[in-house]
């Protein structure tokens, strides 16, 4: 192929005019969130989705809620919070990667827009976007999330 190219005279593309993924994470890390649901089962058994984002500088994990039943006006709420959070800790972020969840509606990106952090959509079926937030979470004792949660699946009882 090479020699064909070369035989034409067309030159080697250009670089990208914009950078890679990978550099673009490197390069704003100390700016950047990622924000996804995980699932928790509670003492009880009942599973709850679990909203948390990690920023990218210090894997710091922050929970912003837990619920049954995760709606959009409860995930644009959550958002609202984060930004008090954020503002109260004096932290800077310029991105927000997220997937294509139904529940990060308009109104959750504004919340973002509003303060000049820029929403960064990953790609469809594309979980390295967001690898930090696809690895899988933590168990819930070390995110601070209380007692009551734990990351995995319970375990039969030995004489069932």
């Amino acid at each position: 192929m090479w020699e064909i190219v070369k035989q034409h005279g067309i030159e080697p593309a250009p670089e990208r005019d914009r950078q890679s993924w990978a550099a673009f994470l490197r390069s704003q890390t100390h700016a950047i969130l990622a924000c996804d649901f995980f699932t928790a089962t509670t003492l009880n058994g009942t599973s709850v989705y679990v909203f948390a984002v990690v920023e990218h500088a210090n894997r710091r994990v922050r929970v912003l809620g837990a619920t049954a039943h995760p709606t959009a006006v409860w995930v644009t709420q959550a958002a609202r919070n984060l930004i008090m959070d954020l503002q109260d800790a004096g932290a800077t972020v310029t991105h927000l990667i997220r997937d294509r969840d139904s529940s990060n509606t308009r109104a959750f990106d504004a919340v973002f827009a509003a303060e000049g952090i820029e929403i960064v959509t990953i790609g469809i079926r594309v979980p390295r976007m967001s690898s930090i937030m696809e690895q899988g979470a933590p168990p819930g004792r070390r995110l601070g999330a209380g007692a009551d949660l734990q990351t995995r699946a319970p375990r039969p009882h030995p004489n069932a």
